[in-house]
């Protein structure tokens, strides 16, 4: 068994000594930079730098401003209509999965992994990941923070700077730190 074996069947990996999972970070990243630096009005360059970070995405379906940063990319899957603002993380050690038409603002950070709490064995470069999951038509407000194994359903709206470490249901307001659905939303469109 390899760290990305185990990292991706949800067990504890080495992320931090393993030269396999460093190597495929550093690659990624560098697309990120390049995608990141390439100006607005080059979407063809782009669409096709974007295509190599995320190879589970259509990309020609999303739009993802810059800058945008992540950890693997072949972990991430977006619906169609999907839009990240600027300066959204994810961190997808595990897979992080978005529905159809979900509006991500600014400074949003996606976080699938987890270390230990005994120092020890984090100091080895443990850490464990737990799956992200999106709904479809969510809107999430801007410095969001949502924490590994959280799923949001469907038409849900999360207001700005919320803590979400808890699963959020369907067709809620929710808001706060920690994130705590404030009221039901009305089903007419």
């Amino acid at each position: 068994m390899t760290a990305k074996t185990d990292m991706l069947k949800g067990e504890w990996y080495n992320a931090n000594f393993d030269e396999e999972l460093m190597r495929e970070r550093i690659f990624v990243k560098d697309l990120c930079l390049d995608f990141n630096t390439t100006k607005l009005a080059d979407d063809e360059t782009r669409r096709k730098i974007l295509a190599k970070i995320l190879p589970n995405v259509d990309v020609d379906a999303v739009e993802i401003m810059s800058p945008f940063m992540v950890d693997y990319g072949y972990n991430i899957f977006l619906g169609a209509g999907t839009f990240f603002n600027h300066n959204v993380y994810l961190m997808d050690c595990a897979k992080i999965e978005f529905g159809k038409k979900c509006f991500i603002g600014p400074n949003c950070g996606f976080y699938t992994a987890i270390h230990p709490l005994d120092v020890e064995k984090r100091n080895e470069g443990l850490e464990i990941a737990k799956p992200i999951s999106i709904g479809n038509n969510v809107w999430i407000g801007a410095d969001v923070s949502i924490l590994p194994g959280v799923t949001i359903g469907d038409n849900t709206v999360i207001g700005a700077k919320s803590l979400v470490s808890k699963d959020i249901p369907s067709r809620v307001l929710a808001f706060g730190n920690p994130c705590k659905v404030l009221r039901k939303l009305s089903e007419e469109k």
